[in-house]
């Protein structure tokens, strides 16, 4: 499976069964986790096992069969939440090319208990996302029209199009796809007008966007 079909094939899965992990998977998972950690400067980790990453709500009411979890984790930074939604976007489309099925919990989570498995107190939690084998697939969730949230001085090139095509299947909080993008020449500029979660989204959005639009093509700005 390609990056771009786990964009299109992944969506929320909140019921797991009760299928372990192969050693294999967790290895490339664990390997995927060291070379972002390496490269960006994170403290993403897997949990296995445990459930205890999701606050007592979330186990009794939204989720089931959840074993396994990955934290959205780093040090103190400006950029700390972008990042956490950007390589986060990563490792989950990552986990779907593998055959898992994920959830991104932005909300319902324990951080108390998260922050349990690390040693250092530097680190800030910012939610995590649930991993494993899905009872189903889950289903499609409803998108904004393109160009509801997004607009290009001039005709629109087929990148920038194709760009917008996959961020409106991006992961965002209760969907409601937050995002305002602007595109002039080769320059973009991207990002979620969420209030509680603006900043991870416009990480989310960046990946799911670079995903159609190739970066080849094209460089983000902050703002036109």
């Amino acid at each position: 499976m390609t990056i771009k079909e786990a964009a299109i094939e992944r969506h929320a899965v909140k019921k797991f069964t009760s299928k372990a992990i192969p050693t294999d998977i967790i290895s490339l998972l664990n390997d995927k986790i060291m070379r972002i950690n390496q490269a960006a400067n994170l403290d993403l980790l897997l949990v296995q096992g445990s459930a205890d990453g999701l606050s007592n709500i979330a186990k009794l009411i939204l989720f089931k069969g959840v074993n396994n979890y990955f934290v959205l984790a780093g040090k103190e930074s400006p950029d700390l939440d972008e990042k956490l939604g950007y390589y986060g976007a990563e490792l989950m489309l990552y986990s779907q090319t593998l055959g898992l099925n994920t959830c991104w919990v932005g909300g319902t989570y324990n951080a108390k208990n998260v922050l349990k498995h690390f040693e250092s107190d530097e680190i800030i939690v910012k939610g995590i996302i649930v991993v494993g084998y899905g009872e189903t697939q889950g289903v499609p969730h409803s998108c904004e029209k393109i160009k509801k949230i997004a607009t290009y001085d001039g005709t629109a090139p087929q990148w920038f199009l194709e760009g917008v095509k996959f961020l409106l299947y991006a992961p965002t909080a209760h969907n409601k796809q937050n995002f305002v993008v602007r595109g002039n020449k080769n320059k973009v500029a991207l990002h979620s007008e969420s209030k509680s979660f603006g900043k991870i989204e416009t990480g989310i959005g960046k990946y799911f966007f670079e995903i159609g639009a190739e970066t080849k093509n094209f460089e983000w700005v902050e703002s036109f």
